[in-house]
């Protein structure tokens, strides 16, 4: 796999032009530097270089102590130096590994070895019109890294886990917002089967995949018509390929009929870069202690941490860790369910309810959250972790129905109300006394003679049914335990 990031910068690679990919003018963001002009000096921005040591520790890589950068020669239209600058002999960054999760491998996990991270800048955007091309400049010079791995995936469930896991790891540290629809995070792959003996065959590129659910596909296909080619007979062609997404298969671009020529040379405008690993003066730029401890918890030790804290099941968990923002949310609701103090009547839960009460939060945080398109970030703004403590105590203590719960939290985020003030306004405290419920259950059982005969005959169906009709004329507030032990008590 090839996989190239846009860091997200301030400003561009060598200029202080905004690094903004949501501009949609075109050309606003440009100078004299990223434009090319004749006598124009590029300066190296410091924090890029700093992004891609940071994913390179987060990748298990060794950091380069001396490197350059060098000009790749070659036409880009919407380059306009004519050359890119890049690097080539001496990345910042390579001999890493991440591991994934493979269903292939008996363990779960599989490693998968990383060649080298580099860092380059951004070719801008053509947009082909009638007879011509137009130009948007806005990202030519943006600092890009380039991923590339060892061949050691065998199927697209492997491409899938790799990129996903990768894209997390850039947004946890920070290096890039790694949004694929605009652009910032591209994936490509090579494609080639293993001959008998152990060699690699004709390597396909395929291009231009739009997702990362697109890469793991055309990596299936692929790999299928590599085989069909050879089991016939037949050569496979060394080309570079498209995918059609709408009709779930590679296309022919272009052969790969010559190699070119990049002409590499360092970059004769820029100073070499040094990395020290400690400070050993105030001038040192780039000082890999420093950058070391910039590291975030990564995507793996969440997971496990929350297994052994909190005790959720594998799938919530993932849930939490692909959305950074939702799992610091759930994090802080949990802190203040374990510190929460008497509530009106209720006690506190014990110890004993610890896990019971974070699977209560994560239920809730997860489909209610999601329901209502409600992002972490503007719950957080508008309720409140002790308030959705709150509420998870009250739902605990069955003081609050399920249903009760559901509209509680929609206007919790409208109004930015307390529990307690909405359940009074809008009387949805749970009914969980007998004698309130005696009248409500009688009339349900009156009104619902065969449904109640069909449950005394043993149809445990009927008692669903007559629990449900509880339900509904209590208007959702009556307890559901409480009603199914007071109807086995009157229809014996």
């Amino acid at each position: 796999m090839e996989i190239h990031a846009a860091l997200n910068t301030k400003t561009k690679m060598f200029c202080d032009s905004l690094n903004d990919p949501d501009e949609k003018r075109p050309n606003q963001n440009i100078c004299p530097i990223c434009m090319g002009h004749p006598g124009t000096l590029p300066a190296i921005n410091a924090e890029a270089v700093r992004k891609v040591i940071l994913t390179g520790l987060a990748l298990n890589c060794s950091i380069a102590e001396d490197t350059f950068f060098e000009r790749k020669n070659y036409f880009y239209p919407d380059l306009p130096k004519g050359y890119q600058i890049s690097q080539y002999q001496k990345p910042l960054c390579q001999e890493g590994f991440l591991e994934i999760e493979s269903p292939s491998t008996g363990s779960g996990f599989k490693r998968i070895r990383i060649t080298r991270i580099h860092l380059e800048e951004d070719a801008g955007r053509l947009y082909h019109a009638g007879d011509g091309s137009l130009v948007d400049y806005n990202r030519a010079g943006v600092p890009l890294m380039e991923l590339v791995t060892e061949p050691d995936f065998e199927n697209g469930a492997e491409v899938r886990a790799f990129a996903e896991e990768y894209q997390m790891i850039l947004r946890y540290t920070d290096a890039s917002d790694a949004d694929m629809e605009k652009g910032l995070l591209r994936v490509e792959v090579n494609i080639s089967l293993t001959n008998p003996d152990g060699t690699y065959g004709t390597k396909v590129e395929i291009k231009n995949l739009n997702s990362i659910s697109a890469a793991a596909a055309s990596v299936d296909f692929e790999i299928k018509r590599q085989k069909e080619i050879l089991e016939k007979g037949d050569k496979v062609e060394a080309e570079t390929r498209g995918w059609d997404g709408a009709k779930q298969i590679t296309f022919s671009q272009r052969l790969k009929e010559e190699a070119h020529d990049y002409r590499y040379f360092p970059e004769p405008d820029l100073p070499p870069i040094h990395i020290s690993a400690s400070r050993l003066s105030e001038d040192d730029p780039f000082v890999l202690d420093e950058i070391k401890a910039r590291l975030p918890e990564l995507p793996q030790q969440k997971r496990e941490r929350f297994k052994k804290q909190y005790e959720l099941p594998d799938s919530d968990i993932e849930i939490f860790v692909a959305d950074k923002s939702l799992g610091n949310y759930f994090e802080h609701v949990a802190s203040e369910l374990l510190s929460f103090d008497k509530l009106d009547h209720l006690e506190k839960p014990g110890e004993e309810h610890r896990v019971r009460l974070f699977k209560l939060a994560a239920n809730y945080l997860i489909t209610e959250l999601k329901k209502h398109r409600i992002t972490a970030g503007s719950a957080e703004t508008k309720i409140p972790p002790e308030s959705f403590a709150d509420l998870i105590v009250r739902i605990f203590h069955k003081q609050v129905s399920s249903s009760g719960a559901q509209t509680i939290i929609e206007e919790m985020f409208n109004s930015g109300k307390s529990p307690e003030e909405i359940i009074k306004e809008k009387d949805l405290g749970q009914v969980s006394d007998t004698g309130e419920l005696e009248s409500v259950i009688t009339r349900v059982i009156l009104d619902n003679p065969k449904a109640a005969a069909d449950f005394k005959a043993g149809k445990e169906a009927s008692l669903k049914f007559l629990i449900g009709m509880v339900m509904r004329e209590s208007k959702g507030r009556a307890n559901p335990q409480v009603v199914e032990v007071m109807i086995r008590e009157r229809i014996k």
